[in-house]
């Protein structure tokens, strides 16, 4: 049987969140060759509904539906003082009791907080109700910087747009690094954003320096192999070392050789997902990495499974990203 999602609505449904559930989830994908999700939409409460933008939305299926998920996702929140109903919050304490992964998108995460599902573990919402969210709950680590923050069998994410990023965290844990560049390719984003890359910038980055960084970023992409050094890419750039260092990380968070080391890791890992005859010295090598020694150290760094153990995992084994900076 295949992995089934529900997905919730309610009353003033925040309509960009529902939308990112329903483009990851409830789209036939026939071309990935995999036996993809099913879905539900489960309303907590009766119908019409009225979502953002003066749509109304008719779901079919109630809180009931929610007995056989696998996966429940709930989207923003409609309004952070509003308690969820009871009926809501004992379906989802016995959902994760039988063992349902749950995810919320931005404020999504305050129903899970309010039904006590996150004492005790780190979280994420949107920056601008981090404050709001620690005060309210006191017993919840907040991650005050994560895109998304993957505790198991709870998924929380940050603003509107990471709740994609999360989504396709969810999709490259269950079917792998490949089919996820895949599902990413079709919406048009980047295949991999890791969780704890930074929410905010410190400031707002020029339109050019943005351009030129992203530029450089795309041109290190398709040339991984070769040597990059911070010196070679600011001059790339055509920016001054301390310029280009500064600007990169006002950029993505990183420092320009840790932004590397990750890419460099990211492709191991799906070249030992999808490559499976390729040796461990050879996927090294095209990953930028040189030896199968210095990959193996940087998948410890990032809090991975040694390359062989990563290759021969079951699959949907939930893996994780560390903090390492690197530069």
């Amino acid at each position: 049987m295949s992995h089934h999602v529900s997905i919730i609505a309610y009353d003033s449904l925040c309509t960009f969140e529902f939308a990112c559930a329903i483009e990851l989830f409830a789209l036939e994908r026939p071309e990935l060759g995999v036996h993809w999700y099913s879905h539900t939409v489960c309303a907590i409460e009766p119908g019409p509904l009225r979502a953002r933008g003066g749509l109304t939305v008719q779901v079919p299926h109630g809180l009931d539906a929610l007995a056989h998920a696998d996966t429940i996702v709930i989207p923003g929140w409609r309004d952070l003082a509003d308690v969820p109903p009871p009926a809501l919050v004992d379906a989802l304490r016995a959902a994760h009791a039988r063992g349902a992964r749950i995810c919320s998108i931005c404020t999504g995460a305050y129903v899970l907080a309010y039904a006590g599902l996150l004492d005790g573990r780190v979280a994420t919402t949107h920056w601008h109700y981090l404050d709001d969210m620690r005060t309210r709950f006191p017993d919840i680590e907040i991650d005050t910087d994560a895109l998304y923050v993957d505790a198991g069998r709870i998924v929380t994410s940050a603003g509107s747009a990471a709740g994609l990023d999360m989504l396709l965290h969810l999709v490259r844990t269950d079917f792998g690094a490949e089919v996820a560049n895949l599902v990413a390719q079709r919406l048009v984003i980047p295949a991999h954003r890791d969780g704890d890359q930074v929410q905010r910038v410190a400031r707002p980055v020029p339109d050019a320096g943005v351009d030129t960084i992203a530029r450089l970023m795309d041109r290190v992409r398709e040339t991984i192999r070769a040597e990059h050094t911070v010196a070679s890419m600011a001059a790339e750039a055509r920016l001054g070392t301390r310029t280009f260092q500064r600007r990169f990380k006002e950029r993505t968070g990183l420092a320009p050789l840790g932004w590397l080391v990750r890419e460099r890791v990211a492709l191991a890992a799906q070249l030992l997902e999808s490559r499976p005859q390729l040796a461990i010295d050879a996927i090294a090598d095209l990953a930028g990495l040189g030896s199968a020694e210095s990959l193996r150290r940087h998948f410890r760094a990032h809090g991975l499974a040694s390359p062989g153990r990563y290759r021969k995992r079951p699959s949907g084994q939930v893996t994780c990203t560390g903090t390492a900076d690197g530069g």
